[in-house]
């Protein structure tokens, strides 16, 4: 009795921890799947708290100032709110097939919006935007399209110093493609097989410290579940390009017809 008691406790041990042999029991691919999803999360929060702690050290320093500078404050508070921001988005990706309201929306409006919310860091950091080409409709889910934006827009910011970001959208034939490209320091030829990866910050993440590698990750699991196709060019001190491929045919690449 004492040896199947012991037996059973290893066993609901395993089974918690989501560690299992063959030899023990069977795999239970639903529990795998779920602890796979908790160990994705807590993944994910981590990567994320180190983001998110970089803009409070830095509020904190300002506010030990004698002479607060009121809109250096403000830049670090639209940080934290859009950091918040991702991870409240992260956590409705899962659920996100359910949340989708795919319509034709307003292109430049939306890119407008989007551009409008990081206007001041436009100004602060005395770069240039330009708007080009963006008339019409495209087939999309305007939240998580302008999510994909902010992503995008935040990553050009974060690493051009001078110069600008420039949005314009052309035509394939049978998609439409909408380009962001910024004058930064770009990226390097190897990391860019690799910029879609959880936690990966490459060369210039590395350098820089601040990143975490989450924003282009779930900018890629959006697009897919909207049947957008989304891509990186660039040459490292030449700028980048993400373009966003958005197809006539709507839901023919989506993961929703997969479902």
């Amino acid at each position: 009795m004492i040896i199947i008691a012991v037996v059973t406790c290893v066993l609901n041990h395993k089974k918690l921890t989501g560690i299992r042999r063959n030899t023990w029991q069977p795999a239970n691919t639903d529990e795998d799947e779920k602890w796979e999803k908790i160990r994705e999360k807590e993944d994910f929060f981590a990567l994320w708290a180190h983001q998110i702690k970089t803009p409070i050290a830095a509020m904190r320093l300002l506010l030990q100032n004698e002479e607060i500078d009121p809109g250096e404050c403000r830049q670090e508070l639209f940080r934290i709110e859009s950091y918040v921001e991702m991870a409240l988005n992260y956590l409705r990706f899962e659920g996100m097939s359910g949340d989708l309201l795919l319509e034709k929306c307003q292109l430049e409006g939306m890119v407008k919006q989007v551009v409008k919310k990081y206007s001041t860091i436009f100004i602060r950091q005395h770069l240039t935007v330009e708007l080009e080409n963006l008339e019409g409709n495209i087939l999309t889910d305007e939240k998580w399209f302008c999510f994909v934006l902010e992503q995008i827009l935040s990553n050009a910011l974060k690493y051009t110093k001078t110069g600008g970001v420039k949005i314009f959208a052309r035509d394939t034939g049978d998609a439409r493609e909408i380009v962001i490209r910024d004058t930064g320091m770009g990226i390097r030829s190897e990391d860019l097989p690799r910029v879609f990866e959880k936690g990966y910050t490459g060369y210039n993440g590395r350098m820089d410290k601040k990143a975490s590698g989450l924003g282009l990750y779930l900018c890629k699991g959006v697009c897919d579940k909207l049947g957008h196709k989304i891509s990186i060019q660039s040459e490292e001190n030449k700028g980048t390009d993400v373009i966003i491929t958005i197809y006539q045919d709507g839901l023919k690449n989506s993961d929703l017809t997969k479902m």
